[in-house]
């Protein structure tokens, strides 16, 4: 009975690891790719809606409105081109997941988990999978990869 449990497990070998190995880089560079173009269009929103952004930021108590307003829009839109190029990936990836937990905490904790009624189930998945992002290297064509493995050929 156990070896029937743990063939599967087995049947992960050397090819398979190999396989891994080629497909990882890849798939960490359309995640990157996505969720920061995801961060690009919510940065453009706030600030082509300035206005309007300040106004729900204040209705949601959130402190300085008009000043976290333009730091979130700042933020979302710059942090999410550094996620596209793979650029200083923890320093914005932390920013954005901190950028992330405001949000849930001034806008969405309050409505619950499901973001059809305006829960932080979304924001949620946007901050975990940048975290996850911006402490694995970012994968393929990622700025801070190529800077290091030049630095790294220059020893």
């Amino acid at each position: 009975m156990w070896a029937l449990a743990t063939g599967p497990l087995r049947a992960f070998n050397e090819r398979d690891t190999f396989v891994m190995e080629k497909v990882q880089p890849v798939a960490l560079l359309i995640t990157r790719v996505i969720v920061g173009i995801i961060f690009i269009v919510h940065g453009w929103e706030k600030f082509t809606s300035i206005d309007a952004t300040t106004a729900f930021f204040k209705s949601a108590q959130v402190p300085l409105p008009g000043v976290s307003t333009l730091a979130a829009a700042a933020l979302e839109l710059v942090g999410g081109v550094a996620l596209v190029l793979g650029l200083l990936l923890p320093v914005f990836g932390t920013l954005l997941v901190l950028d992330m937990l405001l949000a849930i905490f001034f806008v969405h904790a309050s409505k619950g988990f499901w973001v059809s009624q305006g829960g932080y189930e979304f924001v949620l998945a946007l901050a975990a999978a940048t975290v996850a992002i911006a402490y694995s290297g970012g994968g393929a064509l990622a700025v801070d990869s190529l800077w290091r493995r030049g630095r790294e050929a220059q020893r």
